[in-house]
């Protein structure tokens, strides 16, 4: 049942589409714009820089609040398994952001809900994942590559840690992370399909920071 509640408490948080009501303040709704998608990458695209980071800081922000949340209403009771807990709150973000019900389940990609993970989840994993997207985003600028190959170092990076005791769980709760982290990486990679399609077809848009 805690399960069940860190996964609601998640998908509450997901619900708040940041790239949608930005959008919708300005008279649109993104979702009819560039990739079709709620999520930062379409924002910068679309409407520019400064919308694209408040975007990328909300969608951010929701996850990381609602892992912190959980972490507060369940650290001192579950403490054998917070890591676990925090993950299912993480994925409840990830599916409230990618399957909004008030917009009829067409979201973003969970990248930036994600990243809040990261920095809630554990210092180490968010260090490594940091170092993954932004070196293949700065040398190939693919955010969707980046993305792909920071999900899949998220997943190994749980599985080595784990392996090495640093969440300090039993062997049934460390198997549960790892199979709901694969489940998470599986989410993106398949919200990614299009742009895998584009990118091994060459045809992927890239993206600058600056004007290029």
């Amino acid at each position: 049942m805690i399960r069940v509640v860190c996964l609601l408490i998640g998908y509450v948080f997901g619900l708040f589409q940041t790239s949608y009501f930005i959008s919708k303040s300005r008279g649109f709704d993104i979702r009819d714009f560039g990739s079709g998608n709620a999520g930062t990458t379409n924002v910068l695209r679309t409407i520019g820089l400064k919308p694209g980071l408040m975007t990328f800081i909300g969608d951010c922000l929701k996850c990381l609040l609602a892992v912190c949340l959980v972490s507060l209403l369940f650290g001192r009771s579950h403490p054998d398994m917070l890591p676990l807990l925090k993950m299912y709150a993480a994925m409840g973000a990830v599916l409230g952001h990618d399957y909004p019900f008030y917009m009829d389940f067409r979201g973003g990609k969970g990248v930036a809900a994600s990243v809040g993970l990261l920095l809630a989840f554990d210092p180490i994993v968010a260090a490594c994942s940091a170092v993954i997207f932004f070196s293949v985003f700065f040398t190939t600028h693919y955010v969707s590559l980046g993305s792909i190959l920071m999900h899949l170092g998220i997943l190994i990076e749980v599985l080595i840690l784990g392996l090495v005791g640093h969440f300090h769980m039993t062997h049934p709760h460390l198997i549960e992370l790892y199979l709901l982290t694969l489940a998470l990486v599986s989410l993106c990679w398949w919200r990614h399909r299009a742009n895998i399609s584009r990118l091994l077809q060459g045809t992927e848009p890239k993206t600058y920071l600056k004007k290029h």
